[in-house]
């Protein structure tokens, strides 16, 4: 029996939700029993699952069984992409980023396919457009030419086929001529007890907008590693390819497991890395790699790793590692700092622009937290401002693009005897100068503020947002800084979050912050000087127009 049959008999494409081949298994998940043939109705049916078995099928051709499955999933996302349209255009909120990117509807996390191909740049995301819930991802497209504006493009995955229809997991983009690749995890599972299954897949496009998926190019898992495999990003490294995944050991430990490919097709697994770390934690996270100025570096999320601070109280960090590759293909990894010291960064992707600079943005928000004020209206989550990163003198440094300068307008100017000002705007950019002891209030009305403070005593600054519209999550984070006579910030604030650069780029900050509409009110305490500030335009928002 024909694939093709099969999906004729269980009521036709239109009645097929999902494909599912865990092994000699075929299940097809359906929308209604009764449009099932009489011969499918033989066959063994989960009621709750709504999913028809056959049992131990035969495949006599298994090149037209492969060709038939990737037709069944391109006719499946043809549909799915027919029902997301009604998504795509963006629902009114308060809370809606006059710059930086949001979803239309639904729940965004990871971005993805951070890279620049064929003059422009594109950047993806992991979407699930129907509820703020983290449920099958798709991966939305935006295009930019300068980083700060961006068009929204036709979506470019969705989770349609056998190997990714529980999702189309994070994963990263290669440039190769006219070629773009998309390698990604597609994730499924099986049964009631929902199994886990991922493979590393890949698909690509000569346009730069219509994908092909190619299917699995890694199907196995490394060995002695669980389900838990994910989020793979492929480098050169001299004369082979380098493939990254975030897995967990079968002992419940993070790690690094390390492919290499000649073709970019054929991988095979080369090692597992960062026992030099110890017990570092139970799941490792969307890896990355780079090299600034000659040190080569790999960002990992570690989940499950202890915080030097209490205020921390999140399972989930993001960081990055000094790296060593031998020439076995095995990294040597040392010194894990945090990227981010704020609330709400995580899964970060890096590309190198033209002109050599390493661009990096992340997802503002953590993995278990979805009940925040914009959900209300039918959305949740958004990516941080885009950031440079540096090695100077030993010290990674991170700082705004240049180019979000373009955003500026109006300048902000305050008379030296004004501690309390109106901006009538929650998108600005301030340059500010705190003394030991002094406290800044930002988005700040009647009813709240969210407060950054430096504690003299304890040489700590403060992030706290505790007096804000937050739902949950940690409302203070704190950083060390006790070598610092004065305290210099670069703020970066939109309707909904802040970012706080600290001393020329030695520290990050970043967080969702929700406030009143009224809340565009700064306040201050102490010796604090506005050096130079500016309102921010809107950018060009990421949404079909």
């Amino acid at each position: 029996m024909s694939l093709l049959s099969i999906i004729k008999d269980c009521g036709g494409i239109h009645n097929v939700l999902r494909v599912l081949i865990p092994d000699s298994r075929i299940i097809i998940e359906i929308h209604e029993f009764e449009l099932l043939s009489a011969e499918a109705k033989k066959q063994a049916y989960n009621l709750t699952l709504k999913q028809v078995t056959y049992q131990q099928t035969v495949i006599e051709n298994m090149n037209e069984f492969a060709a038939q499955l990737l037709q069944v999933g391109q006719l499946i996302s043809d549909q799915q992409r027919q029902d997301i349209s009604a998504y795509t255009a963006p629902v009114e909120c308060e809370f809606r980023p006059d710059w930086h990117i949001s979803p239309p509807q639904g729940l965004l996390n990871d971005p993805n396919g951070f890279i620049y191909h064929q003059g422009q740049y594109h950047l993806f995301y992991q979407w699930y457009p129907y509820a703020c819930v983290h449920k099958d991802k798709y991966w939305a497209h935006l295009t930019s030419k300068d980083l700060v504006n961006w068009q929204w493009q036709p979506v470019a995955l969705t989770p349609s086929d056998w190997f990714d229809s529980h999702g189309v997991f994070s994963g990263h983009a290669l440039s190769q001529d006219d070629l773009l690749m998309l390698f990604y995890t597609g994730n499924t599972r099986i049964g009631e007890q929902r199994d886990r299954h991922t493979t590393q897949c890949l698909a690509t496009s000569t346009d730069g907008l219509h994908f092909t998926k190619q299917g699995p190019v890694v199907p196995e898992l490394p060995p002695g590693v669980t389900p838990h495999c994910r989020d793979p990003k492929v480098i050169r490294h001299n004369d082979r390819w380098l493939m990254l995944l975030g897995v967990q050991r079968e002992d419940e430990i993070g790690r690094l497991a390390i492919y290499h490919s000649k073709d970019l097709k054929t991988w095979t697994f080369m090692a597992l890395c960062g026992d030099e770390l110890g017990d570092f934690g139970y799941m490792w996270e969307c890896p990355d790699f780079f090299t600034l100025n000659k040190q080569d570096f790999i960002v990992i999320g570690p989940q499950g790793i202890n915080s030097p601070d209490k205020s921390h109280t999140i399972a989930h960090h993001n960081g990055i590692v000094k790296a060593k590759l031998e020439t076995s293909g095995k990294a040597l990894l040392s010194d894990f700092q945090h990227l981010d010291h704020g609330f709400d960064f995580y899964a970060p992707q890096s590309l190198q622009t033209p002109d050599g600079r390493r661009i990096m943005s992340a997802w503002m928000g953590l993995p278990d937290e979805i009940d925040h004020p914009s959900a209300d209206n039918g959305w949740v989550h958004q990516l941080t401002t885009m950031r440079e990163l540096s090695y100077e003198n030993g010290a990674l440094i991170q700082k705004p693009i240049k180019e979000l300068q373009t955003l500026r307008h109006t300048p902000i100017v305050l008379s030296e005897d004004e501690t309390c000002f109106d901006l009538h705007s929650k998108a600005f950019e301030l340059q500010v100068s705190m003394q030991w002891g002094s406290v800044l209030r930002l988005h700040q009305s009647e009813s709240g503020y969210c407060e950054i403070r430096l504690d003299s005593a304890a040489r700590r600054l403060y992030f706290d947002r505790s007096n804000t519209l937050i739902r949950e999550g940690d409302s203070v984070r704190e950083l060390a800084l006790p070598d610092s006579a004065s305290v210099q910030l670069q703020i970066l604030s939109d309707s909904s979050s802040l970012e706080v650069f600290i001393n020329e780029g030695e520290a990050v900050m970043s967080a969702r912050v929700f406030s009143d509409k009224n809340a565009t009110q700064l306040s201050f305490d102490g010796n604090v000087k506005i050096q130079a500030g500016w309102l921010l335009n809107k950018a060009t928002a990421p949404f079909v127009s």
